[in-house]
């Protein structure tokens, strides 16, 4: 039988708010302005993982900075406007927060913006860390990002920490830090599809995630 797992860890974009319109908006302004060819929706949907740190100088080169520039004013000027949560979040957090699970954020999103977004939501109160990006010595999937979320409450990564996202990346760091990886999306896995990074727990969306905690 499936163990209740202490801390239930979470991606931000994409897991628990909508936030691809602006991040494909912001990335199609940086492209543009940096001289090269506007992604899709479908590309940037697959092509943005990492933190920025991590993906923009392979991509940019030794002009990273000025690309980060132009991505985070564009970001900035938008950002608040289309934030959306996604279905179930509001009540999975509440929820849990109530039934005694640590609650914290791993997120490739710069850390002031990540905790700027949960204060207008109202969502700062469920979470012991939202830990961003830029705000450990190495971000997600690296053990630094998944520890400072966790410090907090003095807890170290385990099979009684869920890490739940939606993409790769995600899967790939709880993987990696002996954690309990959770997928959540509309689409189900294809077979072979993340590797051996594959999810323990797939769920369509956070009703079902929420559902399968009450049971335990």
């Amino acid at each position: 039988m499936t163990a209740r797992p202490a801390a239930l860890l979470f991606d931000w974009d994409n897991t628990l708010v909508d936030s691809w319109s602006v991040i494909h908006a912001a990335m199609n302004e940086t492209l543009e302005a940096m001289g090269h060819p506007r992604w899709s929706r479908s590309e940037a949907e697959t092509r943005i993982r990492a933190s920025m740190r991590d993906s923009f100088p392979s991509l940019f080169g030794e002009r990273w900075h000025d690309a980060e520039r132009i991505f985070y004013a564009a970001f900035e000027r938008l950002h608040m406007d289309q934030l959306v949560p996604l279905p179930g979040a509001a009540d999975l957090l509440a929820w849990a927060a109530g039934a005694g699970f640590y609650l914290g954020v791993v997120s490739n999103k710069r850390g002031a913006y990540l905790r700027k977004e949960a204060t207008h939501l109202g969502w700062d109160k469920y979470f012991a860390a939202l830990a961003g990006a830029g705000d450990a010595a190495r971000d997600k999937p690296a053990r630094e990002h998944v520890q400072l979320a966790l410090d907090p409450g003095n807890l170290q990564p385990g099979a009684h920490v869920w890490f739940i996202g939606d993409t790769d990346i995600d899967l790939i760091c709880g993987h990696n830090n002996g954690c309990v990886p959770v997928l959540i999306r509309p689409q189900p896995p294809h077979p072979g599809e993340f590797g051996p990074a594959a999810p323990q727990h797939y769920f369509p969306a956070l009703s079902g995630l929420q559902a399968a905690l009450q049971a335990l």
